[in-house]
């Protein structure tokens, strides 16, 4: 464990002033006493589409991904870069086809959506699913891996960091969305910049290592003494099959993995349901490009550490005290190893993926337990000040368990693919109810009642699937997460069909969601935008299947 120097502590501290005082000062260009509920939940009209798309790619990209996806490239390589690359393809289908119906039926949070669309009975439901995924497994595992990698960089106590990080977060979020979306962009660009110094720094190492010199020797030389890991398709069979399973990268779940990700996504969604169709529409497609890159800072420093770990360097500081390989560490150690200056660097970038997604997730908690809980539940009348007071106060609960809740994580190995699993038991349901709910009319009520009820359900028997058939001594093998969640879609939307078409109440009589061929028609730059994305895409595909 090395802990940082003089200069890096100054680096550290200029980072934090700079993102503090200019969030303070977006904060104050408008008083707080003027501050209503669409200023604080969603900045309307106040985002640029740069800010929008970088407000996006700082909520998503968290120590989850510095931490967790760089564990897993580590583990298994270039193929868990499939979740930013889908990404990237997913946006554009979003912005095509899922925000033009937000902005066009008014819809701020995805429960209102819900409540338009279907009842407030399933509103309220998914509301719950929501803020329990949302709390108990993305902000508490957001908060986990920031601390440790901040342990192990600076030497500061784990609860201490979880306090300290989750006090900053706070600072920020407390300004509402336009503060959030405003201070990302700098969180973006010190994140980037932070990310690619460890990036340049890991190549050099394993060129030095393996004899050559350079940031390309590198790159050769991961590509030679790693080939393993430089493969997206893993057939059955071969390790890390459950995990990213052959063809669900391109058939299945990592579509719907997506899908609803970014486009059903509270989190996510809320950054472009404050601006006009254009804005938001040009933010998510700059989000798209950046998402592009993000392996290049997150996933090769991840296979460079297994390479040096395979020649020796790394091997006694990739394992734990029983000699176990810990993948998570690979990240840190890394950082570890950066020349001063550097090390201050690439700690304010983690800090900033780290609160910015912090900041960004509990602004979405406190957004739907606000608007879709308390203020329909508790306090119909309520004055739009006191509806801000109780989102600020839900932003700091959210935290208070978050805290308490995160060591307990320890004993995970990838918490990267904790985070996927968890949160895809809920996944097909939901979009199941989204999807149908877009663009077929006859989707009833009580067909969304039973989707949302039962999906839980559904997921935890296939999960646990080979345990049930050794009850009646039929043996059966494990059901990989990624076919879970699409054998969960297709009975759901199974259901929904079968249950709206036998609904004794019928079809809805009146069209509660408006959806007009015209608003999905694209301009000119777009279309090229979009194009280019899908070549890339096309040719990373190519190269490395």
């Amino acid at each position: 464990m090395n802990h940082l120097a003089t200069v890096d502590y100054i680096v550290f501290l200029v980072y934090f002033v700079i993102v503090v005082g200019y969030g303070y000062w977006v904060y104050r260009r408008r008083s707080s006493a003027q501050m209503n509920t669409t200023d604080f939940f969603l900045a309307e009209g106040s985002l640029t589409w740069w800010a929008i798309g970088a407000s996006l790619i700082a909520s998503n990209i968290s120590a989850e991904h510095f931490i967790g996806m760089a564990g897993s490239g580590f583990a298994m390589g270039l193929a868990i870069s499939s979740y930013e690359w889908f990404a990237a393809a997913t946006l554009i289908i979003v912005a095509i086809f899922f925000i033009p119906i937000y902005l066009k039926n008014h819809i701020y949070t995805m429960p209102q959506f819900i409540a338009k669309r279907y009842s407030d009975t399933v509103s309220t439901i998914l509301a719950v699913f929501w803020l329990v995924v949302y709390v108990l497994v993305n902000l508490t595992s957001i908060l986990y891996l920031g601390a440790i990698a901040i342990e192990s960089l600076v030497g500061i106590s784990f609860t201490t960091c979880t306090i300290g990080l989750a006090v900053f977060a706070i600072f920020i979020t407390l300004g509402g969305m336009k503060v959030i979306g405003y201070t990302d962009v700098i969180q973006v660009v010190v994140l980037v910049f932070g990310g690619l110094v460890v990036t340049y720094l890991s190549l050099q190492l394993v060129a030095q290592e393996t004899g050559t010199a350079g940031v390309w020797n590198g790159l050769l030389a991961i590509r030679e003494h790693a080939d393993s890991h430089f493969h997206m398709f893993f057939a059955k069979g071969t390790p890390h099959y459950d995990v990213l399973p052959g063809m669900a990268l391109v058939t299945g779940g990592m579509w719907l993995n997506n899908l609803y990700y970014w486009g059903c996504n509270q989190y996510i969604v809320q950054r472009a349901l404050g601006a006009d169709l254009k804005t938001a529409r040009s933010g998510i497609l700059f989000a798209a490009f950046l998402k592009l890159m993000i392996p290049l800072i997150v996933v090769i420093p991840g296979i460079a550490a297994y390479v040096l770990y395979q020649s020796g360097p790394f091997r006694e500081a990739m394992t734990d005290a029983a000699g176990v390989v810990k993948p998570d560490h690979a990240y840190p150690v890394l950082m570890n190893l950066l020349p001063v200056g550097m090390k201050g660097l690439a700690f304010a970038a983690l800090t900033a993926a780290i609160v910015a997604s912090l900041a960004g997730k509990c602004n979405s908690i406190s957004t739907i337990f606000t608007l879709d809980l308390y203020k329909k539940y508790v306090d119909k009348n309520a004055s739009e000040q006191k509806l801000v007071n109780v989102g600020r106060w839900a932003v700091i609960v959210s935290f208070a368990i978050a805290i308490c809740i995160a060591p307990m994580l320890r004993s995970l190995d990838q918490v990267y693919q904790y985070i996927q699993e968890y949160t895809n038991f809920v996944t097909p349901g939901i979009f199941s109810i989204f999807l149908l709910g877009f663009f077929w009319k006859r989707a009833t009520n009580r067909a969304a009642m039973t989707v949302a009820i039962l999906t839980l359900p559904l997921s935890l028997l296939l999960k646990f699937w080979p345990e049930v058939t050794n009850l009646v001594n039929v043996q059966a093998d494990s059901i990989p997460f990624l076919h879970r969640t699409t054998w969960v879609f297709c009975i759901d939307i199974l259901l929904m069909v079968l249950v709206s078409l036998t609904d004794p109440a019928g079809y809805p009589s009146e069209e509660k969601i408006i959806v007009d061929r015209q608003m999905f028609r694209v301009s000119t730059s777009f279309m090229i935008g979009s194009v280019s994305i899908f070549g890339i895409l096309a040719v990373l595909y190519t190269v490395f299947w």
